[in-house]
């Protein structure tokens, strides 16, 4: 089995040089992607042209772009039985480390592997934060427990290829959809704990903070707005209806309309949902009862026992079953196939 190494760069320095001269040419092809780097840059591809398969292209198109530009030559040079390990060229990963989830990945044929970095004192407090967050996101999103999300050490087998090739995302949104939509297409992961190098404070990092967690996160920034929507529809009619009602038919009649609501912008907007909509509102209309009683239980608790004003109660009970409600909806109800 071929062992391929690709390497996308876009702006890269002699660090990259450095990691082309580790690794033994014997056992891995080098793929490296010049992802629009433009002139100032060739001289570092020009010192590596003789010992790597170079890809070019201008301008500047994403991280994702260029490893399905990466993919598609392996695809087409290879045919097929061959492994692919993905490497970041900023001197973040070590050879060594590649070795270990190469071995791993031809023996486990059908599993995404996954370099673990784990976390130390050294690691950038930006990072920090930034691996918690996308850590717990994942979770409520798949259900699975991934330490390391935003690894760029990957292996895989020619056997997931065409699932890469096809997984949505031209830059740093790439990796995290692969990983989003593992799960869904019963693909295993696997994470192997490797080296947590960081250069300079990571100060390398071509990842654009606010542009690419936009990226990342869309599909919970849309549930969150056609959350907020809603919310401000129910907490609305909540608050007129309970002038003349009880609480508990108040709290029903707001969330039958809000719900209305909601379940036609996750449909539409959030999930883009090709299901039937038959199933999806079968299923949604069994969640939306499930929340509401819920909804109710915990709402009559805090105010009746705990003796909180009404109004700071529905708020806390709405913020509890945000998470919960987005977990249901993206894994069952309105999942992509």
């Amino acid at each position: 089995m071929k062992e391929v190494i690709l390497i996308p760069s876009y702006e890269p320095d002699k660090k990259l040089i450095s990691l082309i001269e580790t690794i033994n040419r014997n056992r891995f092809d080098i793929i490296v992607v010049d992802d629009g780097s433009g002139k100032k840059y060739q001289d570092i591809f020009q010192k590596i042209r003789d010992k790597v398969y170079l890809i070019s292209y201008e301008p500047n198109m994403g991280k994702g772009h260029a490893l399905k530009k990466g993919l598609s030559y392996i695809k087409e040079k290879y045919q097929k039985d061959y492994l692919v390990i993905t490497m970041d060229s900023d001197g973040q990963h070590t050879i060594g480390d590649a070795i270990k989830l190469s071995n791993y990945a031809k023996e486990h044929l059908n599993t995404y592997v996954l370099g673990m970095r784990k976390r130390n004192s050294n690691t950038p407090l930006r990072s920090k934060i930034g691996n918690r967050i996308t850590k717990f996101v994942y979770y409520i999103t798949t259900g699975v427990n991934i330490y390391d999300t935003q690894t760029g050490l990957r292996c895989f087998s020619n056997t997931l290829t065409e699932f890469l090739l096809n997984t949505p995302g031209e830059r740093f949104e790439y990796e995290m959809n692969a990983l989003l939509s593992s799960p869904k297409n019963g693909i295993k992961l696997h994470e192997i704990e490797i080296e947590t190098i960081y250069m300079d404070n990571n100060k390398g990092t071509h990842f654009k903070t606010l542009r690419d967690s936009y990226l990342i996160y869309k599909d919970i920034f849309k549930f969150g707005f056609s959350s907020i929507i809603s919310f401000i529809i129910d907490y609305s009619l909540f608050s007129i209806f309970s002038i003349f009602l009880s609480l508990t038919l108040s709290n029903i009649l707001a969330r039958i309309i809000s719900a209305t609501c909601n379940y036609t912008l996750n449909r539409k907007l959030v999930f883009k949902s090709k299901n039937s909509l038959y199933k999806t509102a079968l299923s949604y209309i069994s969640l939306a009862i499930l929340i509401l009683m819920l909804n109710t239980i915990l709402l009559n608790i805090l105010v009746e026992k705990v003796l909180l004003n009404k109004f700071i109660a529905k708020l806390m009970v709405e913020a509890c079953l945000f998470i919960f409600s987005y977990y249901i909806q993206n894994k069952y109800i309105f999942k992509r196939r």
